[in-house]
């Protein structure tokens, strides 16, 4: 009996198929047509003499033998991505990547970069922002940073390091500022508040937790970015709302202060990396993490 395996193609355009349940997904995960995965779905039920999908609807249901196959070929190319990160990461020159928000990246971990090549002088650490988009299931992630409420994704390993607190802040520099320095939460009422689209139910969902109507809430300056929101705070320009994390350094500075205090969410600034690709390194950096936000 011939021991060949069916062309490489076919099996890594199934394994993505089966894994997503689409020809659609899998065509743009490999980067080609959805024409181009079907035909090469025909190649490998030609080649094995079986049938590997059943049309359910509108959709592919995978057969008996489509599923013994989408186990295997799952099992062993998670093994060969796993083989292929260790072997990069064994390198001397590769850096470990980690993923974060412009916003963290820029308001927190910047002004902590010296004191991270200092404490861990060996790890080569490469930033990459995005809002979003990231996700370390891709290559050329090693890891994200990221604020997330659980359940954690079953293929990820989380370092969990500190609960999300987030509150109103605003400038000494702000026109009301003396007025609402001393004022009770319900003051924000009188207020047009700045607010991002990237995290719409920040207000929301700390004026419920403070005994405010969130319908009550009135909004003005919008921005896109949580950073683009606390730089226009910092100028003076009205109250935010964010991140403990995020505003420490403003609020030690005296840029900005924070008078109602912060209330936490369900959320935590986590630490993801894929099960698969898991190594020292991670481990190092979150605790580096960890023991900085506790600073």
């Amino acid at each position: 009996m011939s021991r060949d395996l069916p062309p490489l193609n076919a099996l890594r355009a199934f394994e993505a198929a089966a894994r997503l349940s689409s020809v659609s997904q899998a065509a743009e995960q490999l980067h080609v047509t959805h024409g181009a995965v079907s035909r090469q779905l025909k190649v490998l039920e030609e080649h094995l003499g079986v049938s590997l999908f059943s049309k359910d609807g509108r959709g592919l249901k995978l057969t008996d033998a489509g599923i013994r196959l989408r186990d295997a070929s799952g099992e062993a190319f998670d093994r060969l991505r796993s083989v292929c990160a260790e072997l990069a990461r064994g390198s001397d020159d590769a850096p470990f990547v980690l993923g974060c928000s412009g916003s963290l990246l820029a308001r927190w971990f910047i002004p902590r970069l010296g004191r991270l090549n200092a404490d861990l002088p060996d790890l080569r650490l490469h930033l990459s922002a995005g809002e979003g988009d990231l996700d370390p299931r891709r290559p050329g992630l090693d890891a994200l940073l990221v604020f997330a409420e659980p359940p954690w994704p079953a293929d990820m390993q989380v370092f969990e390091l500190v609960s999300e607190r987030i509150g109103p802040v605003m400038s000494p520099r702000f026109s009301g500022f003396e007025q609402l320095s001393n004022a009770p939460v319900q003051a924000l009422l009188d207020q047009s508040l700045l607010q991002t689209t990237s995290r719409p139910q920040a207000w929301p969902s700390w004026a419920t937790q403070n005994g405010i109507d969130p319908g009550a809430l009135h909004f003005g300056q919008g921005f896109e970015h949580l950073y683009y929101l606390l730089e226009a705070a910092v100028a003076g320009l009205g109250i935010a709302i964010a991140p403990e994390p995020l505003v420490a350094d403003d609020l030690k500075a005296g840029r900005l202060t924070a008078p109602w205090g912060f209330s936490e969410t369900p959320a935590q600034l986590a630490l993801w990396v894929p099960k698969r690709a898991a190594d020292g390194r991670a481990q190092q950096l979150a605790q580096w993490l960890k023991s900085e936000l506790g600073r």
